[in-house]
């Protein structure tokens, strides 16, 4: 960070990170995500280190000393949210360029707000974005953006967890600086923080990329092994400029370049064709779809039942809080539900249990990471949430599940664990001070916009 290390050490020493690596969970309703059917009314948990070791109704057989108890009376026990495409940092403009159609929104107001960022402001963007994502039940999150290393810092220090990549545009002033960055970021940073950090390469778009770019974007993932996020097919202006130019739709000419060779995550995804699903699917290209960004920018609604009917892993993901405007997951998966209802004319389409799905299961597999986080089994990245359903708009509880989709709301999250640690416990976030985030990110946004944006 470049910011001032005394203030961050005081406000992780004000609220310290929960150190006890083993935490009991009893008297919980356990949703844990490993099949529509699994449910169990009253359980526990058993977290040792990072890992979840025990899962079980009733009462757990041996009461652990030395360990932390979380009394679950109460609450409701799933994995962790995973928020597959944002831009943390642009909580900062929040509230800064709204009812504006995408290009204008970008090129008028979000890149000359961006030209005067710097890595303290991009930290401080983003402490706020994870106060926000840890209050509403995220545990990771993937980011595209600049200022990478204050980013991984911010994530380093807060617990959460995060899938990390510097934008690269290849037609702007900074397409070399990118690709050094990017190399950089994945040397300083994959696999760091315990584990939590996963870095990716981030080509922005197949209109900042073209495909000269976009091969050495590719000999570089190929030679660090690493895969690749990028924003597709957002707007029918987008199509319209690279069928202009290539011929093609924007899906077809990330394929012939061969972009999707690699992993790739493809967020958007909100116009496509019959053959450009069949390709995504052909490549398993994880699909994250927006749809309050997608809504609110005017972009379009995306063919998630056609996406998922032909195979593709479709996630969620809340874009930056300049275009939704905010990072809250469940509003997130309710709105998947109900705008593919309203599309299909069907309310069959996108179930309670299918959009909470898309919200964890399939935002750790989209990212590579269903063999750790996603779902609540033992061996599996202690990643939970404990919500409060003791309140009226879950009452009566004739369907939990119905309920977190259709009903639930951010401030139901009581407690958040994130790596076996405990980063938020009633309603109280413990690895950051949330009032010293909430005045410095205020102070940066003031300051940008005073500076003549």
């Amino acid at each position: 960070m470049h910011g001032n290390r005394e203030m961050v050490g005081e406000m992780t020493g004000k609220h310290p990170v929960n150190k006890n690596r083993r935490v009991l969970v009893t008297n919980v309703k356990i949703l844990p995500m490993t099949g529509p059917h699994d449910f169990i009314p009253e359980g526990f948990l058993v977290i040792e280190g990072q890992h979840i070791r025990e899962v079980g109704s009733g009462k757990p057989s041996l009461v652990r000393e030395n360990g932390q108890i979380i009394d679950g009376k109460g609450k409701l026990v799933m994995p962790g949210f995973v928020n597959a495409h944002t831009h943390a940092a642009m909580t900062l403009m929040r509230g800064y360029a709204d009812d504006l159609p995408l290009m204008e929104w970008l090129q008028n107001k979000i890149e000359p707000f961006e030209c005067n960022l710097t890595g303290q402001d991009v930290y401080w963007g983003t402490m706020l974005g994870i106060a926000e994502m840890i209050k509403s039940g995220t545990t990771t999150f993937a980011d595209m953006y600049i200022f990478m290393d204050d980013v991984a810092r911010a994530v380093e220090e807060t617990g959460i967890r995060a899938v990390l990549c510097r934008g690269m545009n290849g037609v702007g002033p900074n397409a070399e600086k990118a690709l050094r960055e990017s190399r950089d970021l994945a040397s300083k940073w994959q696999g760091k923080a315990d584990g939590r950090l996963k870095i990716m390469l981030g080509p922005h778009a197949p209109y900042t990329c073209p495909p000269p770019y976009l091969r050495r974007v590719m000999d570089l993932a190929s030679e660090l092994g690493l895969d690749m996020h990028t924003h597709l097919s957002e707007t029918m202006a987008e199509v319209e400029t690279i069928k202009k130019e290539y011929g093609k739709t924007p899906v077809a000419m990330f394929a012939e370049a061969g972009l999707f060779d690699h992993r790739v995550v493809a967020a958007h995804c909100v116009h496509l064709t019959d053959e450009d699903i069949e390709t995504l699917a052909k490549n398993k290209v994880g699909v994250v779809h927006n749809p309050q960004s997608n809504m609110k920018l005017g972009s379009g609604i995306a063919r998630v039942t056609e996406l998922m009917a032909a195979g593709v892993t479709v996630a969620l993901g809340t874009d930056g809080a300049a275009s939704n405007n905010n990072l809250d997951m469940f509003e997130e998966a309710r709105t998947a539900a109900l705008l593919q209802k309203a599309r299909k004319m069907d309310p069959r389409v996108i179930t309670a249990y299918q959009a909470l799905e898309m919200a964890t299961v399939n935002g750790a597999r989209v990212l590579g990471l269903d063999q750790e986080i996603g779902c609540i089994k033992p061996g599996m990245k202690a990643d939970i949430i404990l919500i409060d359903v003791d309140q009226p708009h879950f009452h009566p509880p004739h369907n939990l599940v119905a309920h977190l989709a259709y009903s639930a709301q951010a401030s139901d999250v009581d407690t958040v664990i994130i790596d076996g640690k405990v980063v938020m416990q009633n309603r109280q976030l413990l690895s950051l001070n949330e009032r010293t985030v909430i005045e410095e990110a205020g102070r940066v946004a003031l300051r940008l916009v005073e500076g003549g944006l």
